[in-house]
């Protein structure tokens, strides 16, 4: 049995490329192939990217990449970022009028209180949401998940 020599994986002989990784084997016969090996941006790099500028990149990464777990990270970025950016509207919207009509300082407190709850709740699943995309894990946000499932296909 053969080692790749770029990942170490185990490669048989007679294998033009290495399963693991892809790498060219040298000493094997090449098989010419109609596809043209592209380089490109590996999955977990591009799942970490859906998440870089929230919603945004979502979009950018779900309408440009049509590999499953791309998609995925896109669809929950689009999901769960954009949610909590409505989210962070309505709260803005409903406890600001009611400070504007009221003249209360106590709903303008609770609405900055939810504001900042809803931010810290963003940040944390921005840095989690990246460091799993990056591992290659597909960690589902529990309502976001179906959501982003059912219109991302499969």
């Amino acid at each position: 049995m053969a080692y790749c020599s770029k990942c170490g994986g185990e490669v048989e002989s007679g294998v033009a490329f290495c399963p693991k990784c892809g790498q060219a084997q040298t000493g094997g016969p090449m098989m010419q192939t109609s596809q043209s090996a592209q380089p490109g941006m590996s999955e977990n790099v591009a799942g970490l990217l859906c998440y870089v500028l929230g919603w945004v990149t979502g979009i950018i990464f779900f309408l440009i990449d049509k590999r499953p777990f791309v998609r995925f990270h896109a669809a929950q970025s689009i999901v769960v970022f954009g949610g909590l950016h409505v989210l962070n509207i309505v709260v803005g919207i409903i406890f600001g009028a009611g400070f504007m009509m009221m003249g209360g300082w106590g709903a303008f407190g609770l609405g900055w209180v939810l504001y900042s709850l809803i931010n810290l709740v963003a940040l944390i699943l921005w840095i989690l949401l990246m460091v799993k995309a990056y591992q290659g894990e597909k960690f589902q946000v529990p309502v976001a998940a179906g959501i982003a499932q059912s219109f991302a296909g499969k």
